[in-house]
């Protein structure tokens, strides 16, 4: 019995500890309650609204986990259209040890695909390209995140920090979204099995 305790304990730990991997996290900022920022993830696209005056002070975006200790090498991401880059956001907030760096989609020049849409790819060499208008992050990453604070709409595909993908994680908060293999899609945390997931769930409730 005391080894199945064991067991149990260091998979749940193990399941927890990879909470801190990275994800794509969407959120609001909106600390007057004006019901204007708007973050969702749906069907791949990342929809960030700030309805609201660019004066107001909130934002909509996402919060990019799992590369704190790391040096910043690129980042991207692609928009339905050139009209969605409105001063500056989207952009990526790259907080570092040596500074907070604003890295937006005006300080590059896309690419504009077939379909109308535009990718924004920033790194050392596109930042130097459009006439190095912001520096290059330098220092150790502390955090990272994407976001709009200007008013407008931005829809957000095809999103990548150092390389990596990013897709938003699906909360697990019921014990019902591990069922019928559920399970199967968390990856943050992921599990071998449906009573992990339950087990999981249960731990933070």
């Amino acid at each position: 019995m005391k080894k199945a305790i064991i067991v149990i304990t260091a998979a749940l730990m193990l399941a927890l500890a990879s909470t801190a991997a990275a994800a794509l996290t969407p959120g609001v900022f909106d600390p007057g309650n004006t019901g204007c920022p708007v973050a969702t993830f749906s069907n791949g696209v990342l929809h960030l609204e700030q309805q609201c005056p660019s004066a107001t002070n909130a934002a909509a975006g996402a919060d990019i986990t799992g590369f704190a200790g790391q040096t910043f090498t690129s980042a991207a991401f692609t928009l339905a259209g050139t009209d969605q880059c409105n001063g500056g956001s989207p952009r990526f907030d790259v907080v570092t040890t040596d500074d907070t760096f604003l890295l937006g989609c005006n300080n590059v020049t896309p690419v504009v695909n077939g379909d109308g849409s535009a990718t924004y790819t920033i790194d050392a060499a596109t930042l130097a390209a459009a006439g190095q208008q912001v520096p290059n992050p330098t220092g150790t990453i502390i955090s990272v995140d994407v976001k709009i604070d200007i008013e407008g709409v931005a829809d957000l595909t095809d999103i990548t920090f150092n390389g990596v993908a990013q897709v938003p994680v699906v909360p697990l908060t019921t014990k019902d979204q591990c069922k019928n293999g559920g399970w199967k899609t968390f990856t943050g945390p992921s599990f071998t099995n449906q009573g992990q997931c339950v087990s999981y769930v249960n731990h933070q409730s």
